[in-house]
């Protein structure tokens, strides 16, 4: 019988075509393969809460992680610029800002800082530990603990450019905001394959809230106007309407999350109330850690002690600032600083979350000084399985 011979260029030639079309079947099946299994590199976390309801703190607890990049609202500069504009207007904006941060693009800031030079022109920059260590600052290490005070004397002068630099080169990027009051809003992030967004739900009592507001009227007038749609006139909320709005916000997003949620939503949202972490922080912290794909250090272990066992509930001056406090006393000044008449007015506006995030009325003058009757109604446990969403 006879051989036939095929020269060796032309198997090389075959091989070679078979490679190329194995490598084009990859990357098609690469495209078609869905988001839930192409997650990006990044982890990114937001932390959704309301004004005066421990999310400073909770950031804090984020940004001092030595893998994780921390930015404090950086949505205040959406508000700052277009403060005309109603919250639910502002919505968008405030949307495309956070995604272009999670993927470390900070040329979004160009729409409302252009004359940005350093790093102190961000809001609240100092507070961030990524930003007050290499590479954005040669003064602190990643493993250190820092300082608002330190960050701001020898960081300062750094450059803008070192924001983005900073977060292209850490696994987390946590990102702290108060201006979103629908989760729906946050659907397109969600289903977004180039992010992976978890959220975090931080809620604190209303009651607890409006005492801890009544140390900031002025800070908060500008974000009130626009909460309440006024044009941009600043406002007391003296009649609680703000706080309503707060009040709603919450509903409407732990509703969402937990009740029928969208399929794209599993596994991305715990809630988390400020009383409880501040009865237990490690329980509580290492929850979110968790969730979040982070591990706790024996160097945030110690810091999260001393920031949460300090002495007393903190001075009015400090309304914005994380310093060593009796946090569970913080939790529950209210109880001793407001009138029975204002926790009434609160409790009418606010019944319905009050009731929803697990916390209890009360009826008197009496309950609200017995100490010993714990207003911190046990969590519901909320479980996907039992949901079984589609």
């Amino acid at each position: 019988m006879a051989r036939i011979r095929i020269p060796n260029t032309v198997i090389i030639l075959l091989v070679a075509v078979q490679t190329g079309f194995l490598f084009f079947m990859y990357a098609r099946y690469s495209n078609l393969v869905p988001h839930s299994e192409q997650k990006p590199s990044q982890v990114h976390i937001l932390i959704l809460s309301s004004w005066r309801s421990g999310s400073s703190f909770v950031g804090q607890l984020f940004s001092q992680h030595p893998s994780v990049f921390y930015l404090m609202e950086p949505a205040w500069h959406v508000w700052v610029t277009m403060y005309k504009n109603s919250a639910k207007v502002l919505h968008m904006a405030v949307r495309d800002l956070v995604r272009s941060v999670f993927l470390c693009d900070m040329s979004v800031f160009d729409a409302y800082i252009p004359w940005k030079r350093n790093l102190s022109d961000l809001f609240q920059w100092a507070v961030s530990r990524a930003l007050c260590s290499v590479p954005a600052c040669d003064s602190f290490q990643r493993t250190d603990i820092s300082s608002e005070t330190a960050c701001k004397t020898l960081c300062g002068r750094y450059p803008f450019s070192k924001v983005e630099e900073a977060c292209k080169t850490y696994s987390h990027v946590v990102i702290k905001e108060v201006r979103f009051f629908d989760l729906k809003v946050l659907y397109p992030l969600l289903t977004d394959p180039s992010l992976n967004l978890k959220i975090i739900h931080l809620v604190r009592d209303p009651r607890a809230v409006v005492k801890s507001r009544e140390q900031s009227v002025k800070a908060l007038a500008r974000d009130n106007g626009i909460v309440l749609s006024t044009n941009g006139t600043k406002v007391e909320d003296s009649k609680y309407k703000v706080m309503q709005e707060i009040c709603r916000s919450h509903v409407q997003i732990y509703e969402t999350a937990t009740l029928k949620p969208p399929h794209f939503l599993k596994d991305r949202y715990l809630m988390i109330r400020f009383e409880d972490l501040v009865r237990d922080p490690l329980a509580e912290i290492s929850e979110m850690y968790q969730f979040a794909d982070l591990s706790l250090t024996p160097t945030l272990k110690s810091w999260i002690y001393n920031i949460t066992h300090g002495e007393g509930p903190g001075q009015k001056k400090e309304a914005f600032k994380i310093t060593s406090r009796d946090a569970v006393s913080v939790s529950q000044a209210w109880r001793k600083v407001l009138s029975f008449e204002k926790i009434k007015k609160i409790q009418e506006v606010c019944k319905g979350a009050i009731n929803m995030l697990g916390y209890q009325l009360v009826d008197s003058e009496k309950e609200q000084e017995d100490m010993s009757l714990d207003l911190v109604l046990p969590r519901r446990q909320f479980s996907w399985s039992s949901l079984n969403p589609k």
